[in-house]
């Protein structure tokens, strides 16, 4: 059963999706009338699942393992979901790569 949030929740996962590709990872919303957001870096393979939740300070967005960011910061939540699934790369600037063809894996 959707809840009251959902249609909040979607705009807030959709918002983050959107920036994503400027930093080299992809995404897809799954999860129908309760939805989630699919994140995964093409050259490690690495993913996770991004929840978005309301909190006393706003929405909150949530990932594994233990990444969190505020919907009120899209660019630093991306910068550190791309931390989290491609830990081993030098380039953790907070500018986004250029575009470039994504798969998923």
């Amino acid at each position: 059963m959707a809840s009251g949030f959902t249609g909040e929740r979607r705009v807030h996962l959709e918002a983050l999706a959107d920036l994503l590709p400027a930093y080299g990872l992809v995404s897809r919303m799954v999860g129908g009338e309760d939805p989630v957001l699919w994140v995964w870096h093409p050259r490690t393979g690495r993913q996770t699942i991004v929840f978005a939740t309301p909190s006393n300070n706003g929405w909150q967005l949530l990932w594994s393992p233990g990444g969190q960011g505020s919907a009120d910061e899209l660019d630093r939540a991306a910068t550190a979901l791309r931390r989290t699934l491609a830990p081993d790369e030098q380039d953790h600037e907070d500018r986004p790569d250029p575009p470039g063809p994504l798969r998923p894996p």
